[in-house]
């Protein structure tokens, strides 16, 4: 039997994508080898990476303008090869501090860029900014969001428009809604929150920036080359491409970006709805209009509750509840594979633990 997996990631995956590669490892294809055995350079891998790059711009729908490029590292990479890649001396750019991933990029990009808060939300950072609250500075190159905070469980319900291209890292609900490509010159995210297995990010940057990108950065930092070379300048995640597409494909049989929004939508309301019909025994610290719909954040009324509460969910077959060790209480992560019947496993629980408290 397989747990009902809450883990904020690696994501749980399709049961069927696993039993496809599973009857693939030992022997792909009838090659007599597994697939992450064989040459990178070989045809049998050729197809597979060819295969998965085409079904991440198609499920994302990107347009002709957009590179697609799969980068080993994951998103955290990504916190330094943006301003290395997108901001020359002398020029900057806005990040707004919503929780903890997005000061992490700022802590990290400071270093190869001028970064500038465009806005706090902290301490606690319950909530995403409006579009007034956004201060940008003149002769901005980009303003950085973090579409949906994993360990916070806020997100931005619309992506600001401000007339400053965006820069997004949509890691924990990658997929999960429609990328607003006008505004957009590069979004990003590591496939290990909704699109496979850790091991990668995968980033769609428009071609013109990567036309005006710095020359004197080393090759596996310079997105041009990613670009040059197929994502394959050297040795790919060979396996996490692999299973990437597997889910790629996966999730265009759910009806794409649109299917997995509405998916999301309807796990989200149905824990919430069992958080805001409890009189106050469970609560949200999040602003209702920046619930997450994939990292459902919550406490009850003391930790001793909490930790009742996940013991015998454990029992229940729940894992991966616990909230993130910097912030602590509860959180559900509900990424594009869980089935519903985990989610309703979860709302019983939770309506059962109250009665009994």
């Amino acid at each position: 039997m397989r747990a009902h997996n809450f883990s904020a990631g690696p994501c749980t995956l399709p049961v069927s994508v696993l039993e496809e590669a599973q009857a693939e490892f030992v022997d792909f294809h009838g090659a007599g080898a597994s697939l992450i055995e064989m040459s990178h350079r070989g045809p049998q891998y050729l197809a597979v990476h060819d295969e998965a790059l085409a079904l991440a711009r198609s499920v994302a729908q990107a347009p002709d303008e957009f590179e697609v490029l799969f980068v080993g590292g994951g998103a955290t990479m990504q916190f330094g090869m943006i301003p290395m890649n997108l901001l020359h001396p002398g020029e900057k750019a806005g990040i707004a501090l919503t929780g903890s991933w997005s000061k992490k990029a700022y802590s990290d990009g400071v270093h190869h860029g001028a970064l500038y808060s465009a806005f706090d939300g902290g301490p606690d950072y319950t909530a995403t900014p409006t579009t007034d609250q956004l201060q940008i500075e003149d002769d901005t190159k980009y303003l950085h969001v973090c579409s949906n905070e994993t360990i916070g469980g806020i997100r931005f319900p619309t992506l600001p428009d401000l007339g400053v291209p965006l820069v997004v890292d949509m890691s924990s609900e990658y997929l999960a809604r429609p990328i607003p490509w006008d505004i957009v010159d590069v979004v990003f995210g590591g496939v290990q929150k909704n699109l496979g297995p850790a091991g990668m990010a995968i980033v769609y940057v428009r071609k013109s920036v990567i036309e005006r990108a710095p020359a004197n950065l080393a090759s596996a930092l310079r997105y041009q080359v990613y670009a040059n070379k197929n994502s394959m300048y050297n040795t790919p995640p060979v396996f996490t491409i692999w299973m990437t597409g597997k889910v790629l494909k996966w999730i265009e049989s759910q009806g794409g970006t649109v299917g997995l929004e509405r998916a999301a939508a309807a796990k989200a309301d149905a824990v919430y709805g069992a958080i805001d019909e409890s009189d106050g025994f469970f609560r949200s610290p999040v602003a209702t209009a920046d619930r997450s719909h994939t990292n459902v954040v919550f406490r009850l009324p003391t930790g001793e509750l909490e930790q009742q509460f996940l013991a015998e969910a454990v029992e229940l077959g729940m894992v991966g509840l616990e909230g993130h060790f910097s912030v602590g209480g509860l959180r559900a992560s509900m990424y594009a594979a869980l089935p519903e019947e985990s989610v309703w496993t979860l709302v019983d629980h939770m309506t059962s633990f109250k009665e009994r408290s």
